[in-house]
């Protein structure tokens, strides 16, 4: 099953995250902000990562731009989910490499559905909407 990181610095949005992918069947693990996220995805490459934008000592856009830059994880498939909802704040989470950003207060079923979407698209599976 596949592994996804999930980053937030609010443990209840963190766990929120965690606890409706794992009913998923999917492979959780959680880090605080983003160079804790970053050292894990470097030791243990997840299949999928879930990122918050606003956090202390290295924020989402910087952990994407991190990622986007190393050659052996620049593939790596990329939610932002954030309170940052304004215009320019989409448009620089998609042109630091996002493959979706979703706005806070989120839909657990919505993120589950993207979720399954993304990882499908990585894997060339052309299932992504059966149930």
């Amino acid at each position: 099953m596949p592994r996804i990181l999930a980053v937030d610095d609010e443990p209840s949005i963190r766990r929120l995250i965690e606890v409706n992918l794992a009913r998923e069947g999917y492979q959780m693990e959680t880090a605080e902000n983003g160079a804790q996220a970053l050292a894990k995805i470097r030791a243990n490459k997840p299949d999928l990562l879930v990122t918050d934008v606003m956090m202390p000592e290295m924020d989402g856009f910087e952990l994407v731009k991190n990622i986007r830059m190393d050659a052996s994880l620049a593939d790596l498939p990329i939610i932002m989910l954030t309170a940052k909802a304004q215009d320019r704040d989409v448009l620089e989470g998609y042109q630091r490499g996002a493959d979706l950003y979703l706005t806070k207060p989120f839909n657990p079923m919505e993120l589950k559905q993207f979720v399954k979407r993304l990882l499908s698209d990585m894997s060339g599976d052309d299932g992504a909407y059966r149930l």
